[in-house]
Parts: structure tokens; C-alpha cells; sequence
């Protein structure tokens, strides 16, 4: 019983953590999509941190993942989620999945979520803590996903979470016409980039500085 109490004491803590975050990083930073707010508010961050960092889930900060990755900061999550402007009916390719907690985000959001993980050992603790949740509308591949992943293409959306050199050609023609690809476009600063497939080419539209890992893969940074 006693065990179950404090269960409940630390849910209720994360709760009341994960609602102050959004109000105080998100809302007062203009992120104003309900959808968005009440997913960020839904998601429990906790679950894709590393243990070391548990006491940190809800900072205001990018947090150390194992293969000098990173789990992004919240703002940037639903910066880019809002950005990604994602429907019910959407099927979204998700570059970089790391954690898993910014696909878990979207796939309260959207019908399907496609993550793909270069490193195989990020992409099991990420299908772990999807799983634990119970989100099971997140496809986990591994694989180069600076290249995309044509099984599912093409997409309503597509999220890189790395910083890279240049915005892949491949991405851009797994898109339908209509989609957003939500890019950190830069070497060691990017810029965040949204490319909206057109039926005569594309149009880019340029958001905030942001510091991301470096891309790795075939369309990404070779030395990553």
C-alpha cells in the first residue's frame, strides 16, 4: 500500500512539473497550438530520460542521451511540432528518433509517426518507452534516415531532429505536395527551416537559430 502511495505522490509531482513547464517554457514563448499544449502536457518526458537525469526531465534544457546524442529541449519539441502543423489523418517521417520522446509527442497528434534511429541502441530504449505508454501508432526503424525511408513515403510531414549541412533532396521528394519538412538547417548553429512541397517546387520559410547534434548519415555530416 505503502509502495502505491508513493507511486502516486511521484505522478502527481511529474504532473504538476509537466504542467508548469508548459505554461511557463511554452506558453509564455508563444507556442499557442491547444493541440500541441495539451500533447506537450500529456507526454510524460520522464519516461524517455535516462535515469541519471530523471530529477531534470522538466528543465528548461536539452538533456545527455548514451552516443553523444541529446533528448531536445521542451520548447524545441513543440516548436517544431507546431511548426510541422500536423493533422489527425497525417502519416509523419520522423528523422532522428533518439529518445523518442518528440515522436511520442506527434503521435498524439497525428495517425502514424515513422521514426527512424541511426544508432540501433537508442532506437530499443526508444521502442521501450513507447511501448511502456502504450503509444503504438510509432513505427521504430533503424537506419540512415538523413535519406528518408521510402516503405512509408510518401509523407504529410517529415522532422529532422539534427542540425544539417544541407536540406537532403531526398526528404524533399518523399513528401506530398502540401507536406512540411521541419529542418535545423547549419553547421554548428542552424537555422530552423520549414519546406512546403509545392506542385512547381518548394517554398522555405525561415524560423529560429537553434543548436542541434550534427545529422549523421549520407545527407548529413560525414565526421558526425
Amino acid at each position: 500500500m505503502h509502495s502505491d502511495t508513493h507511486d502516486q505522490e511521484l505522478q502527481s509531482d511529474a504532473d504538476a512539473l509537466r504542467a508548469h513547464m508548459v505554461e511557463r517554457q511554452l506558453r509564455r514563448r508563444g507556442i499557442s497550438s491547444p493541440a500541441v499544449l495539451d500533447a506537450m502536457r500529456e507526454v510524460p518526458r520522464e519516461v524517455f530520460v535516462p535515469s541519471a537525469e530523471q530529477d531534470r526531465a522538466y528543465d528548461d534544457c536539452a538533456l545527455p542521451l548514451p552516443h553523444g546524442q541529446t533528448i531536445s529541449q521542451p520548447y524545441m519539441v513543440a516548436r517544431c511540432v507546431e511548426l510541422a502543423a500536423l493533422r489527425d489523418s497525417d502519416v509523419v517521417l520522423e528523422v532522428g528518433l533518439g529518445s523518442g520522446y518528440q515522436a511520442a509527442v506527434m503521435s498524439r497528434l497525428c495517425a502514424q509517426v515513422v521514426g527512424v534511429e541511426i544508432i540501433a541502441d537508442l532506437a530499443a530504449g526508444a521502442q521501450r518507452a513507447l511501448s511502456t505508454l502504450g503509444y503504438d501508432n510509432v513505427r521504430v526503424r533503424v537506419g540512415d534516415g538523413s535519406v528518408g525511408y521510402r516503405p512509408f513515403a510518401p509523407y504529410d510531414a517529415i522532422v529532422v531532429a539534427a542540425g544539417a549541412p544541407r536540406v537532403p533532396d531526398e526528404l524533399i521528394e518523399q513528401l506530398k505536395v502540401g507536406g512540411r519538412l521541419v529542418i535545423p538547417v547549419g553547421d554548428e548553429t542552424q537555422i530552423l527551416s520549414v519546406i512546403t512541397r509545392t506542385a512547381s517546387g518548394t517554398v522555405t520559410r525561415d524560423y529560429d537559430a537553434c543548436v542541434y547534434v550534427p545529422l549523421r548519415g549520407a545527407a548529413g555530416r560525414h565526421d558526425a
